[in-house]
C-alpha cells in the first residue's frame, strides 16, 4: 500500500507525461506552417511568373499578333513559356518543380478598339492595324495562363499535396516594337 501511495504522489515523471501527449499536436502545427509557408511562396513565384510572362509576350513584334484570337505567330509562344518556366529565353532551372510547357498557355484572348471603358477609341501605332482579312482589330490582348501541380515540401515525409493545384493568370495589350 505503501509504495501505491508513494507512486500516486510522485511528480517526477510529470512534464515528460505532459511532454508526450502535447509533442504530437505541436509536430503537426510546426509541419502545418512549413506548408502553409511553402504552398504561399510557390503561389508566389507563378504569379510572378506568369506577370512576366504576359509583359515579355506584350513587348513582341505587332506582326506576330494578326488576330484576335489563337496563338501569337513566330517563338512568341515557346519564348514566353520559356520566361515563365525559368525567368530566361533559354537555359536556366525552373521556377518551381512541375512547372513545363504543356502547363503553360499563350493565346490572344481579343482586340481592344477603346481605351479602358471610355469611348476614346485606340490610336498610335493600333490607328488602322488590320488582321489578315483587312478587318481593323485595334490593340492585340495576351493571356498568359499556368495551371501547375503543387509540390510539397514535406513530401519526403509522406504529404504529397493531395492533388492540389497552382494557378495563375495575367492578360496584357500588345504594345509591340
Amino acid at each position: 500500500m505503501r509504495v501505491a501511495r508513494g507512486l500516486v504522489r510522485c511528480a517526477s515523471g510529470a512534464a515528460a507525461a505532459e511532454m508526450a501527449l502535447v509533442l504530437p499536436l505541436l509536430v503537426l502545427l510546426f509541419c502545418s506552417c512549413i506548408e502553409l509557408g511553402n504552398y504561399f511562396m510557390d503561389e508566389h513565384r507563378l504569379i510572378k511568373a506568369v506577370r512576366d510572362g504576359a509583359r515579355y509576350a506584350a513587348r513582341q513584334n505587332l506582326s506576330n499578333f494578326t488576330g484576335c484570337s489563337g496563338n501569337p505567330g513566330g517563338t512568341v509562344v515557346a519564348d514566353t513559356q520559356n520566361i515563365v518556366m525559368t525567368g530566361l529565353l533559354s537555359g536556366g532551372n525552373n521556377n518551381l518543380a512541375n512547372m513545363s510547357a504543356s502547363t503553360i498557355t499563350v493565346t490572344i484572348v481579343g482586340c481592344s478598339t477603346q481605351v479602358g471603358s471610355g469611348p476614346t477609341t485606340v490610336g498610335g501605332m493600333y490607328n488602322g492595324l488590320k488582321n489578315g482579312s483587312g478587318t481593323l482589330i485595334g490593340a492585340p490582348v495576351v493571356k498568359v495562363s499556368a495551371s501547375v501541380p503543387y509540390a510539397a515540401a514535406l513530401r519526403a515525409f509522406g504529404w504529397s499535396g493531395y492533388g492540389l493545384t497552382l494557378n495563375a493568370s495575367q492578360q496584357a495589350a500588345v504594345a509591340g516594337w
